[in-house]
């Protein structure tokens, strides 16, 4: 009974107006809660305005790349009534996978994908759900982030470029809704997947080490393989190996050219996701792989036809481009020159004597270029990221090994890009057909297809 009287005085005191004891217990105690609160916000990391800045900036050079570089590009190198048809594909695809890339496409390329998830990501951020200008994603050192809609952005150039790149190799005979078509299926069932497992936690190739500093895999032997598939399922141009189909205007070739050497510093770089020294080794190697491959490809050009040639220097200098996607950030600068010299030699080989021996007409050598350089560059890099090297090394490197995991992904993306890129090619040429009437096509697509001329003189 003494006990329960003195409980219940206890009780009392505490709730009477002296209340300077519970205040003496309960204020420490909310203190300490919002000191904890206050040090969790602040352990948040919050993202670095240079790092945002470059990546804003890199997302502008990489759709500099697209919209006007691969647009000129390409454009020179068709003849003059088909200029404007591969202009107005080329800025039309960048426009669709924009919208598809924001409706679903980083959703199911950087989401998680629960059982599917070694392939795909799921669509939990379908348009774009959930991201605010207070998201971030996080970059590739611990605690560094950057907001979310930026790499949002930065991803989307490279969905939109891949995509585009796919045209050169249909040029001048596809029918354009057909492209169009063809162009978001592609992105659904053959871009997300490659992305989500080169690039995506938990996907296959990523989860198995294999490298991909920039798109080798994902962007160029991914293009290409859908390119080369497409030439092959379309057929030859009316004339081509008869009728001379040289490009009308080398001049913009070479400005085109110029236009991708420039935006690729953001492809390149970009992709390094903070503007740090590992940006500054791939920026660096983007002008010495490249050079190197333009080099190589002139002397080689000189040495077999006896003059180098304005067009061979610009298809070398994408060729190294090319090459040195994937190796960027992890190569040495002397690694990046071997890597841009045996592309520039092996793709002027791709795009005259592969070319002429398998008789495909891959109007602007999308596969001779970029699937051919995209595999050097992927296997290369397995090579030249070694220490020894001057590369920057991985975790349990062993050059067999990391080799080999990268002739894996090689593999898996020639595989899944070639069965997609063939059964969607077919549908649609059952479908709705894939190729102008020969009519249009020897009239030309500008005014068959888009009824406008590139020059009216």
């Amino acid at each position: 009974m003494k006990t329960l009287f003195a409980s219940l005085g206890l009780l009392f005191a505490l709730l009477s107006p002296g209340l300077a004891l519970a205040q003496d217990v309960v204020e420490p105690v909310v203190e300490a809660v919002s000191e904890m609160a206050a040090a969790a916000a602040a352990a948040a990391p919050v993202p670095d305005k240079g790092d945002t800045a470059w990546m804003m900036l890199s997302t502008l050079l990489v759709i500099l790349m697209i919209i006007p570089g691969v647009a000129l590009f390409y454009g020179g190198l068709v003849r003059a009534k088909n200029m404007l048809s591969v202009l107005t594909q080329v800025m039309a695809i960048f426009c669709l996978i924009s919208l598809l890339w924001a409706v679903y496409g980083y959703s199911l390329a950087f989401g998680d994908g629960g059982g599917l998830n070694w392939a795909i990501g799921d669509l939990s951020k379908l348009f774009l759900a959930g991201i605010t200008v207070d998201s971030t994603a996080a970059t590739f050192t611990d605690g560094v982030v950057i907001p979310e809609l930026v790499f949002v952005a930065f991803q989307l150039t490279f969905a939109a470029i891949t995509v585009a790149l796919i045209v050169g190799g249909l040029a001048e005979r596809v029918k354009f809704s057909a492209l169009m078509v063809f162009g978001a299926l592609w992105f659904t069932f053959s871009y997300l997947p490659i992305t989500h497992m080169v690039w995506a936690s938990g996907g296959y190739l990523f989860e198995h080490g294999a490298l991909d500093f920039a798109g080798g895999t994902v962007v160029h032997i991914n293009a290409g393989i859908a390119a080369l598939v497409g030439a092959i399922v379309l057929g030859k141009r009316i004339g081509y190996g008869r009728d001379a189909m040289p490009p009308h205007s080398l001049p913009l070739t070479m400005i085109g050219a110029s236009l991708l050497w420039v935006g690729w510093f953001g492809f390149n770089a970009g992709s390094n996701l903070e503007a740090t020294g590992g940006a500054a080794l791939a920026f660096l190697n983007t002008i010495l792989a490249t050079a190197a491959a333009g080099m190589a490809w002139m002397l080689a050009e000189w040495m077999l036809r006896g003059k180098p040639s304005m067009l061979g220097l610009a298809s070398g200098v994408v060729a190294g481009l090319v090459a040195v996607t994937p190796a960027a950030g992890l190569v040495g600068p002397m690694g990046a020159i071997v890597l841009g010299a045996i592309a520039g030699v092996v793709c002027l080989w791709g795009v005259t004597g592969l070319k002429k021996m398998l008789g495909y007409d891959d109007s602007l050598d999308v596969f001779g270029i970029h699937g051919i350089g995209g595999i050097i560059g992927a296997i290369g890099t397995g090579i030249f990221v070694a220490p020894a090297l001057g590369g920057v090394g991985v975790d349990d490197y062993t050059m067999g090994g990391q080799v080999l995991t990268q002739a894996t992904g090689v593999l898996i993306t020639i595989a899944w890009s070639g069965v997609v890129s063939l059964v969607l090619f077919k549908l649609i040429d059952m479908t709705m057909g894939l190729r102008v009437s020969e009519e249009q096509e020897r009239e030309g697509l500008d005014t068959a297809s888009h009824g406008e001329r590139a020059y009216n003189l």
